[in-house]
Formats: C-alpha cells, sequence, structure tokens
C-alpha cells in the first residue's frame, strides 16, 4: 500500500523561517520584508534581557497582532560555560534543571502578559542550540523540560526534519552565519525534494550579531514567495501543530 501523503494537497515541505535574540534588524528588515510577501516568522525572545526591550516592546506587539511568533528563548540565555559570555558564573554547566525551568517559565509569564493574542501557544528556542544543564556525570538534558511545557523546540542540526520522525522537542535547524541565498535556497529545495521540513534559523539581517545581507535574505525570501503554492511558510508552531494532528491522522 504507498504511503499516504504527509502535507496539504498540493504542497510539497515545509519551511518556517526564525530568528534569535530579538534583534532591532528584526523589526527594521526581517518582518517589514515577510509582510510584503504575507508570510509569517518565529522571532525567539528574551523579554526583559536587553535594554531595548521595553524601548522595542510596542512594535513586538504589533508583529504578533499581525500573526507572526514570538517565542521563548528564556529569560536569561544560558548558554555554555566554555564561550565566556558571562562572568558571573550563569551558564550551563553550573546551572540546576530547576534554574533552566525557572528561566523559561519566566520568560513565558512575560509573554503570555505582553502578547496574550497568543493564548499561550508558542515555541521555544533552545538558546545556543544546546540542551543540558551540568557537567560530567552530572549532565543532564533539559529537553523534557521542554516537551512538558511547549509543542515543538528548535534546536541545531545538519538535516532538515522528516515530519514523520523527528522529535518535536527538538527539531533541526539550519543555522545561517553570513550565508547566501543561494546556500538558503538549496537547502529548503533538499528538504523540499525530500518532503520534509527546512526550519532556517537567523540573527541579523542587514547588521547585527551573525548578519546575512539585506539582498540574501530578501531573495531567500522572495524565492519561497514565487513558490508558495509547493512550500508551505509557515512560523514554528503552526507547522508542529499540523504535524501533531496529522501523525494522529495516519496513526489511525
Amino acid at each position: 500500500m504507498p504511503e499516504q501523503p504527509f502535507w496539504p494537497e498540493g504542497i510539497q515541505g515545509a519551511v518556517s523561517l526564525t530568528f534569535d535574540d530579538a534583534l532591532e534588524t528584526h523589526l527594521d528588515t526581517a518582518i517589514p520584508c515577510l509582510d510584503d510577501h504575507g508570510f509569517h516568522g518565529t522571532f525567539y525572545v528574551n523579554p526583559g534581557r536587553k535594554p531595548t526591550w521595553q524601548r522595542d516592546l510596542p512594535r513586538w506587539q504589533e508583529a504578533s497582532r499581525s500573526g507572526h511568533e514570538i517565542g521563548n528563548h528564556t529569560a536569561d540565555h544560558p548558554c555554555s560555560c566554555n564561550f565566556g559570555f558571562r562572568k558571573d558564573g550563569y551558564c550551563l554547566e553550573n546551572l540546576t534543571l530547576d534554574e533552566l525551568a525557572k528561566t523559561i517559565d519566566d520568560a513565558t509569564e512575560t509573554l503570555d502578559k505582553e502578547f496574550p493574542e497568543q493564548g499561550g501557544r508558542r515555541s521555544f528556542g533552545y538558546p545556543c542550540y544546546q540542551t543540558y544543564v551540568g557537567a560530567g556525570v552530572n549532565r543532564e538534558s533539559y529537553v523534557p523540560l521542554v516537551a512538558g511545557r511547549f509543542p515543538v523546540g528548535r534546536g541545531g542540526g545538519e538535516w532538515p526534519n522528516d515530519p514523520r520522525a523527528i522529535d518535536l522537542a527538538y527539531t533541526w535547524s539550519f543555522a545561517v552565519q553570513g550565508d547566501s541565498a543561494e546556500d538558503m535556497i538549496a537547502y529548503i529545495n533538499g528538504a523540499i525534494e525530500k518532503g520534509w521540513w527546512a526550519v532556517v534559523c537567523m540573527h541579523g539581517v542587514g547588521g547585527q550579531h551573525i548578519s546575512i545581507t539585506t539582498e540574501d535574505y530578501t531573495e531567500m525570501v522572495g524565492y519561497l514567495g514565487q513558490n508558495r503554492d509547493r512550500i508551505w511558510t509557515g512560523t514554528m508552531v503552526e507547522v508542529a501543530d499540523y504535524i501533531i494532528d496529522r501523525r494522529q491522522q495516519l496513526a489511525g
């Protein structure tokens, strides 16, 4: 018996465009370009962490009301101590699961208050794509914390996501670091040819941290616009919700 199609009729695969760290270039460049093409992105924020958060909050609220997903990236953005990002010892190898849960839940509390239109339904983005606390024999995964709180978590990985097989608590993504439009489009097409889900992770767009050029970003989004009849561009939580429902349907 042939395998039943997974995606809606005519759709060959899906893509989600995700953005980390609530950068100004997301508001100034990334979101307007998505709006021009009728697309919505997923923006992983650390509410209150940056001094610009309150200043930019009305613009993030406007983006949420227009359909963009504002995702949980924790309140404190904990990463490995090996990066040396912080000098106060607040880093993954020194944290407990309870402390990690607190930074997740603190962010959720703020996001629920500031973005009520989301109804508490959002995805999680792992800071630095890392999934653990502690070190050595005391190292523990915090993926179960995410699985119990969110329909989907976005991590890192060198491969797109098979919607029938991927663990939604830790989906894989293409971490864009100065890549060209051709690179991003090739990654997306590789996923679509398999009937899979491509997740693209970006930081700065046209400036700021780990930036890609505005021209490359615009070309990539434009390509998705030209192929919307066969490629579904949706937020992380939208695609995950569809996958959850479709898996249940296929399981009978």
